[in-house]
């Protein structure tokens, strides 16, 4: 007995008006299609294929190896995505989670409670409750609440069309039951509908149940550009929220910018119009921003503040140390309590490759400081404001990179 996956790739939404398939935009940094794929295998769901279509190789490039494929040449509906799994499916037992690949939201504990609640059931699957639900099948039940079946919106009736509980198009299956079924599964006008298998399993009565989502956002899908912006202002929010249970002060929820995976410890504070990338740490009683720009793989000891236009990224940083204001600090690892002086930048790109910058600890950097990497300032070092720094700066000393002033008196009645 095993528990599968398939999520559903094949088809594009031409709404987007993108040389690219909808499922390869990315939702605060990550691949639609590489959300969902990452819920379904934190689920606890090891072997997975996907069903892709048109714009394949796209959909390759984000997930490679870690998926096998199903290639749908042409759409004709999503029970027939399923009838094109059926080699995928044969001679396998347990469990198959069918999941729409533009639906990021969906969280791998939702698709745990599914897979549990299906254990005794042919079939089971994910509803939600929408006061507006137009464009989603209805679930009809009977007077004593069970399942009945599915209704594509385009085949209700006018009292099928009041109901508010809506299919999400994420199914869990017996692996033997739905075999049996898709051989009785059959076209309506050229299109096959998974959800005319649930009909079949009630025909044959098997044991069909729902299970009504308590955050119906998690199935919301993605078919256009707007919609993926409201799924990013969602996001947002959940991610926002989750650091503010956890002790984290955020000024401005609506223009604070966090990635889902990234760290942050209590009473940190973050200024408006910060943004957070990927795999980024952040210890206790930081304070960020505001316009503050954390990119990818920093590390952040406690009490450090990055502040006012600062950029940083693959930056590892120590405690107390503080980068006030208009400074980009890349690829460099920064001791304790230091001071960064406005203006200063590490210059880590030479045209050709990256080099690291170490500035050791209780180092007091000036104002507009060029450090030249590779270079390395030992602790308790001084950097003068207007240097710029090539070599090396041993501990306990003072560097200073800049040419003498000389003032030309009279000089510019001339001019």
């Amino acid at each position: 007995m095993e528990n599968i996956g398939i999520i559903l790739a094949g088809s594009n939404d031409t709404r987007f008006n993108s040389n690219k398939s909808k499922h390869v935009h990315k939702l605060f940094g990550k691949e639609i299609i590489r959300r969902v794929f990452n819920s379904v295998k934190e689920a606890g769901i090891e072997k997975i294929a996907t069903v892709v279509g048109e714009k394949k190789e796209q959909i390759q490039e984000v997930l490679k190896d870690e998926t096998e494929y199903i290639y749908q040449e042409k759409v004709f509906g999503t029970g027939h995505a399923i009838i094109k799994s059926r080699e995928f499916l044969e001679g396998k037992n347990g469990k198959v989670l069918i999941i729409n690949g533009d639906t990021p939201l969906i969280e791998p504990s939702t698709i745990k409670k599914l897979m549990e609640k299906a254990e005794e059931n042919a079939a089971t699957f994910l509803t939600a409750i929408y006061s507006n639900p137009k464009g989603y099948g209805r679930v009809v039940r009977n007077e004593y609440g069970d399942v009945v079946e599915i209704v594509e919106e385009e085949f209700c009736d006018n009292e099928q069309k009041l109901i508010q509980e809506i299919n999400s198009g994420i199914y869990c299956f017996d692996i033997k039951e739905l075999q049996e079924a898709l051989e009785e599964l059959v076209s309506e006008d050229g299109k096959y509908y998974i959800t005319d298998i649930i009909k079949i399993m009630k025909q044959k009565e098997l044991k069909v149940e729902a299970m009504i989502l308590e955050d119906n956002t998690e199935i919301l899908g993605v078919n256009d550009r707007i919609q993926l912006e409201l799924l990013n202002k969602i996001l947002k929010i959940k991610i926002n929220t989750k650091h503010m249970k956890n002790g984290v002060t955020i000024e401005d929820m609506q223009n604070t910018y966090i990635y889902d995976d990234v760290k942050i410890g209590k009473d940190t504070i973050i200024h408006p119009n910060t943004i957070i990338k990927s795999n980024v740490i952040i210890g206790d009683e930081c304070e960020i921003g505001p316009n503050a720009y954390i990119r990818e793989g920093c590390n952040l000891a406690n009490k450090v503040k990055i502040g006012n236009c600062v950029e940083i990224k693959k930056a590892i940083i120590g405690e107390g140390t503080k980068i006030p204001h208009l400074s980009y600090m890349g690829d460099c690892e920064i001791g304790q309590k230091c001071n960064i002086g406005c203006g200063t930048i590490t210059c880590n790109y030479d045209g050709f490759n990256k080099s690291k910058t170490i500035i050791g600890n209780n180092t007091f950097v000036g104002s507009n400081v060029n450090l030249v990497a590779p270079v390395k300032l030992g602790d308790n070092t001084f950097v003068a404001a207007g240097s710029t720094i090539t070599d090396d700066v041993p501990e306990y000393s003072l560097a200073i990179a800049r040419q003498r002033q000389v003032n030309k008196e009279g000089w510019n009645k001339r001019n």
